[in-house]
């Protein structure tokens, strides 16, 4: 029987990170990974949606070429081609981890992996299984789109988001059900290569976990560009035809040849023999972990989706860090205060910290800040005049509670403003610091300095 100090269970942004980190303390590590390096994240996830947002993006940019006094005749796109640039970076990345792996002196094992004991996993890979022991393991085994039973999922015309993501033809039509980040990325990708889409969301407002503000700005855009967005309603009777999928919202039919389902997550912490370990889950079946990211059995730990506290990739590979360093005998915490928050529409979408209504809750008083894109030179020299910033703080300490920025290149910006909210900046502070221009930084900048009345770029009042 083989035998390790730590073995990992799941290869994805959480679980491969554990197992670097671990073998970086001196660790004999192994990994055990069912399917490909990289899990739900790059193979099904945050990297192929992300490659087809890119071009889409540049599509749209085509269309846009008259603004800069270019020409373009009769933009044309090939999806085909389209799905092989994304199976493409897909590889890449996939051969990239591996080879991370094989470089720390990471025992790879294929196959599906069981709890036994507390210390023994067993291993099938087709008929063939073995059992490996080891001191400690870390679960990092994710989730899979949540199939709600009153869907007619096929694969083919009513989809989860993987499924999607292996189409080959697009559809003329598509109604996608959920008007989360699932739903909105795939509702932009769509729109922008033809494709008439439904938006229908159960809630009153899409990204209803979001900022108010954002939520009403992602509204808007899709109205613009031809969306129906429809909210504060659900989709019933769901059933397959023969020229694709129909249903009825407020007794109304509606059909499309598609149906996306984009509606949460399941954890995957079925058949992996928890309770042979003695592994408690609580009462929405996520595993009970404390802030070392150990469970109820004291060798084993768990980070990514299947402890659901922020199902972000980022989130998993912190936790990770975090299991493999205590996993190998250290001391260490994990901190969920500051966590930024992407999503890839066009534009994008940057978040961190509390919503303007979270943080009136929490602090009473506050103040928020907004400067606009389109009061900045290189938004303006770009053709990116679209979105703002926003800043919300203690009104009685000035400490920066929440950043949401809706705009180009959000995702990367917002990296400043969670920054700031780590080494406890006030706003006054983030104002202060120099930015340099012509950014799209400054507007964060700008944006503090309208929290205190003091923005030099907006008309006075």
């Amino acid at each position: 029987m083989k035998k390790f100090d730590i073995t990992v269970i799941g290869a994805g942004p959480g679980g491969y990170v554990a197992a670097i980190k671990a073998a970086q303390q001196g660790a004999k590590v192994a990994i055990i990974e069912k399917n490909a390096h990289g899990g739900t994240c790059l193979n099904r996830g945050c990297i192929p949606t992300k490659a087809f947002v890119a071009c889409a993006d540049a599509y749209q940019k085509i269309f846009d070429a008259k603004e800069f006094g270019i020409a373009v005749k009769k933009p044309s796109f090939d999806w085909g081609k389209i799905v092989e640039r994304k199976n493409a970076i897909v590889k890449k990345l996939n051969g990239g981890i591996g080879a991370l792996l094989k470089s720390n002196k990471i025992e790879i094992i294929k196959g599906e992996a069981k709890l036994i004991s507390r210390n023994e996993i067993e291993i099938t890979n087709g008929k063939i299984s073995e059992v490996i022991e080891s001191d400690k393991i870390i679960l990092a085994t994710g989730s899979e789109p949540a199939k709600p039973g009153f869907f007619p999922f096929d694969g083919k015309k009513v989809l989860d988001s993987t499924d999607l993501l292996k189409i080959t033809k697009l559809p003329k039509s598509i109604i996608i059900v959920g008007g989360g980040v699932i739903g909105c990325e795939f509702a932009n990708i769509l729109n922008t290569f033809g494709v008439k889409v439904t938006l229908v969301e159960m809630l009153d407002r899409l990204l209803p976990l979001g900022d108010k503000d954002i939520s009403a700005a992602v509204t808007k855009k899709f109205k613009n560009i031809g969306i129906e967005v429809k909210t504060g309603v659900a989709i019933e009777n769901v059933k397959i035809t023969a020229n694709g999928v129909g249903g009825k919202i407020e007794g109304k039919p509606v059909s499309a040849e598609m149906m996306l389902v984009g509606v949460g997550r399941a954890l995957n912490t079925k058949n992996i023999g928890l309770d042979k370990a003695g592994v408690k889950l609580d009462d929405k079946g996520a595993v009970v972990v404390n802030e070392r990211m150990q469970t109820s059995a004291a060798n084993i730990y768990a980070i990514g989706d299947i402890t659901n506290k922020l199902q972000l990739a980022h989130v998993a590979s912190a936790q990770g860090i975090v299991a493999a360093v205590n996993a190998a005998g250290g001391m260490e915490k994990m901190d969920y205060r500051v966590v930024p928050n992407c999503i890839f529409t066009i534009p994008e979408i940057g978040s961190v910290g509390m919503t303007e209504a979270e943080a009136k809750e929490a602090a009473g008083e506050i103040k928020v800040g907004k400067f606009y894109y389109a009061g900045l030179g290189k938004a303006l020299a770009a053709g990116e005049h679209e979105g703002f910033y926003k800043i919300i703080s203690d009104a009685k300490t000035d400490e920066i509670l929440g950043v949401h920025i809706y705009g180009a290149h959000a995702t990367d910006i917002i990296a400043e403003a969670a920054v700031a909210m780590k080494l406890e900046s006030t706003v006054e502070e983030l104002g202060r610091t120099i930015h340099a221009h012509p950014t799209l930084a400054e507007g964060v900048m700008e944006a503090a300095h309208a929290l205190h009345g003091e923005c030099i770029h907006m008309p006075a009042k």
